[in-house]
């Protein structure tokens, strides 16, 4: 191998591991840091070195360029396996698609320059150009895709298998087709590569329509999901209002004998009947009793939600420390979704610990704004990606010109949730909006 050849794949080498890394990075969310780069292209070399030597078939190096892009991202980038694979096969196809569209063009404008000078900075050039396309090309595909941490982005598997036929496609045309520069090309042979740089065109135009309806049906998964999650809000709703209605007839009517319950009560003392009365007096306090809720917070929708909640997790030690002021300037809607859908997930969390499950809510005011917080116990595990109803929680807060944070501390998970209650406007975008 001459020098310039040499310095030739030393560039190629330099440039792969700068596309791939930076595209990966963007494509999954995370943070690139140097050392990402500098182990890749390090390995890559050994890689290109090993196969070099031992005169292995062109087909292993690609494979294994695969599986060391997904190695990074898997280990170093910490990303989840579908995603690291459909991440590695979407940066080595569109690299192999650039290389293939370059040498479309080589083959049939470079072919009489093979012996003489001028071929050298025109093979430079290519070279650069490789990596202009190749920049396009991962441009228009970011476009088109995000492979972040994010429930919305649903099913990335079914990515991998036309990932797959896109890339052994492109293999399979570059080793079939594209191996030493002819001295001379015929007539034929401009036909053939001219239909090859066609074909690998309408590759990437497949590819990203490809994308384009994987992320309608994302969003598709998204809108039912957000729908599912409104209409139970809705419905929970009507029925936590609905038994604020029953209880407060109940009351009405309780309040409305009352005079009557005490002219009884004093009938009995009066005849000195102590036991009639005391056992009177103790129905009269089990009635009061099933009037009123165990968690008083202000709201009777939050009280009912509460008590309905909770009341069914018998096993989990609840703590409420929560008053909210009247007026409140929240939607009686708005906190019923905040309020189930955080109950539900502490719920869940707290039923699959062993030991001590406690769930504790608090709420201050701090001047118009106010915190809601929930803490309870979870599992000493990596916390998942936020679902559907964490994102619900995040929208009513944005509504109120708020914030959420979730936060999560041994086997403890804490979410506060701020909200502006001093006009209690704001405009709310739903997720599938």
């Amino acid at each position: 191998m001459d020098y310039f050849s040499l310095c030739l794949d030393g560039l190629c080498l330099l440039g792969l591991s700068a596309v791939h890394i930076a595209f990966v990075s963007r494509l999954t969310g995370k943070k690139q840091k140097i050392w990402h780069f500098v182990i890749y292209f390090f390995l890559l070399c050994t890689i290109q070195w090993f196969f070099t030597t031992f005169d292995f078939h062109d087909v292993l190096p690609v494979g294994a360029e695969l599986l060391l892009l997904y190695s990074v991202s898997r280990l170093a980038l910490q990303n989840r396996r579908f995603v690291s694979w459909a991440a590695a096969i979407l940066a080595v196809y569109i690299s192999q698609l650039s290389f293939g569209i370059v040498n479309s063009v080589e083959a049939i404008l470079f072919s009489r320059m093979v012996g003489k000078k001028l071929l050298y900075p025109l093979l430079l050039l290519a070279t650069l150009s490789v990596f202009a396309v190749c920049a396009c090309c991962c441009g228009a595909v970011l476009k088109f895709l995000s492979l972040t941490e994010d429930p919305q982005m649903p099913y990335v598997g079914l990515l991998l298998f036309p990932g797959l036929f896109f890339f052994a496609a492109e293999l399979y045309i570059l080793q079939t087709s594209y191996t030493v520069l002819p001295s001379y090309i015929s007539l034929g042979e401009i036909g053939k590569h001219s239909a090859l740089f066609v074909m690998q065109i309408l590759g990437l135009a497949a590819l990203l329509c490809t994308l384009y309806a994987y992320q309608h049906i994302c969003h598709s998964f998204q809108t039912q999901a957000a729908l599912r999650s409104l209409e139970q809000a809705t419905q929970a709703q009507k029925n936590y209002i609905a038994e604020a209605q029953m209880r407060y007839e109940q009351t009405k009517a309780f309040r409305h004998d009352i005079a009557n319950h005490l002219s009884v009560l004093n009938g009995l003392l009066n005849h000195g009947e102590l036991d009639e009365s005391k056992a009177y007096l103790n129905k009269m306090k089990t009635v009061s009793t099933s009037l009123s809720f165990p968690y008083q917070t202000g709201n009777p929708v939050v009280d009912i939600l509460l008590s309905e909640k909770l009341g069914l997790a018998k096993e989990i030690t609840a703590e409420i420390s929560l008053l909210l002021p009247r007026p409140c300037g929240i939607e009686d809607f708005d906190l019923c979704v905040i309020f189930a859908n955080a109950l539900d997930n502490a719920i869940n969390a707290c039923r699959l610990t062993e030991g001590v499950k406690s769930i504790r809510i608090s709420g201050e005011r701090q001047g118009d704004f106010y915190m809601l917080a929930f803490e309870n116990t979870c599992l000493d595990e990596p916390l998942p990606p936020a679902g559907i109803g964490l994102s619900n929680i995040k929208s009513v807060a944005e509504k109120y010109d708020g914030a959420m944070l979730t936060e999560k501390v041994g086997q403890r998970f804490f979410l506060n949730v701020l909200l502006n209650i001093s006009t209690g406007k704001g405009t709310y975008q739903r997720n599938w909006e």
